[in-house]
């Protein structure tokens, strides 16, 4: 946590294969303007528990939007504003949508979903699904990811991987590969990928992307770097279809993690955007309850 608890709170939340270090050229900039910065490490990832499938409990955005709004009433206790990169940005709208009265406003930076690009499904007949199901966590259980997860963290994939992701490989550095590849080498990294892969792939429609768009009611900011290869920035262009009143930067000559990439820019146009729309950060008129 930076900043002052009585100022209003921003709470941070990174992407796939990330930790909350990842705000690290964020956190203090955005402090000095006057909020009250937190990152959280969600369940699988950074230094959080790695648990494997269970499939009453799936590892997907609805749990990590659990466990968000957990982190805001014991350790926020109020209401904030969530920004997300990449599969944080699904998380912090997904816990909009569930848990409203804790979500201020969010934005995200950029927000990818395979549902974007699919037309509205038809409800599946029980079979089906079941076929799918089957069909699903039979193929993550066959893949080798004791092997594949470590190797990835150790070797040039690494790297190969996070060059996809940054347009200025000057900010691929030591540190960076640190922060990524840390917590891949734990030992239960593989069944935690193998469980989140289970429970993205088998979540139900109403869970996605656009359908929560849909639904959202607060104000969002969407991010989107215009020289982005890991998620096409033509996709943003679909997002209005969903939710009519959010808007939209492209951020030019930037990858997908616009907030590492170039933080000072990032911050400047968060930084604008809460003003317009949401005020200040400080202070709150009082303990919220």
């Amino acid at each position: 946590m930076l900043g002052d608890r009585n100022h209003r709170a921003l709470v941070m939340i990174h992407g796939f294969g990330a930790a909350s270090g990842h705000w690290r050229h964020n956190a203090a900039e955005l402090a000095a303007a006057g909020w009250c910065v937190y990152a959280i490490d969600l369940v699988g990832f950074g230094a959080s528990s790695q648990p494997g499938h269970r499939r009453h409990r799936p590892l997907d955005n609805r749990l990590w939007a659990r466990q968000l709004q957990a982190f805001l009433e014991q350790v926020v206790q109020g209401p904030a504003v969530l920004v997300g990169n990449s599969l944080g940005s699904l998380v912090a709208v997904t816990c909009a949508v569930f848990f409203p009265a804790w979500v201020e406003g969010v934005v995200a930076a950029p927000l990818p979903d395979p549902s974007l690009l699919m037309p509205m499904k038809r409800r599946r007949r029980p079979w089906r699904r079941q076929l799918k199901r089957s069909v699903v966590v039979t193929l993550c259980r066959l893949l080798p990811l004791e092997l594949l997860v470590p190797l990835i963290a150790r070797t040039p994939l690494l790297d190969l991987g996070l060059r996809s992701a940054y347009t200025d490989q000057r900010a691929v550095d030591r540190e960076l590969r640190r922060l990524i590849a840390r917590p891949a080498l734990r030992p239960q990294a593989a069944r935690a990928l193998r469980a989140m892969s289970i429970g993205m792939a088998l979540r139900p429609h109403g869970a996605t992307a656009a359908p929560l768009l849909e639904r959202m009611q607060q104000p969002l900011l969407v991010v989107w770097g215009s020289q982005d290869r890991l998620v096409p920035p033509v996709i943003s262009q679909r997002l209005k279809h969903h939710k009519s009143d959010l808007e939209l930067r492209l951020l030019p000559e930037l990858g997908h993690c616009p907030h590492d990439e170039q933080p000072a820019l990032f911050n400047r146009h968060i930084l604008g955007w809460l003003a317009r729309n949401l005020g200040s950060g400080q202070p709150r008129e009082q303990p919220w309850a």
